[in-house]
């Protein structure tokens, strides 16, 4: 078993609210990945910011979570992500501000990995995923 590391939990690693130490202590052994998707969200992050140490900082955060091993999307992450959209849908709810989440979630279900966030409400209602919150 593996985890897929939620973008949030990132985020809150490198502001110091959550230590790496939290996170290992919930993974242990097993193997950590990151999405291409929680890269967007980080790139995206860093560029927006107005204060120029603060973009650095977040690009140097950044630069070293990319030495974790990435978790491909291919045609079988696209295939569960309309799954799961529709599945949604049907229950009532829009999936289009949910755009990001369920590529995560997708990919965490196609690969059988825990998907570990601090979000939990955001990830409740999505079928066959395995969510650990922290």
């Amino acid at each position: 078993m593996g985890f897929l590391i939620d973008t949030c939990v990132w985020i809150d690693v490198e502001r110091g609210a959550l230590a790496p130490a939290d996170v290992a202590g919930i993974t242990g052994d097993a193997p950590v990945f990151l999405s291409p998707i929680t890269i967007a969200e980080l790139k995206f992050g860093a560029e927006v910011a107005q204060d120029p140490g603060v973009r650095q900082k977040r690009l140097a955060a950044l630069a070293r979570l990319q030495r974790k091993p990435l978790l491909p999307i291919d045609a079988s992450t696209g295939d569960i992500f309309g799954t799961l959209a529709a599945a949604i849908r049907r229950a009532g709810r829009s999936h289009r501000y949910r755009v990001q989440d369920l590529w995560l979630a997708s990919q965490a279900i196609q690969y059988g990995y825990g998907f570990l966030t601090r979000n939990g409400k955001d990830f409740e209602d999505v079928p066959g995923l395995d969510l650990v919150v922290i």
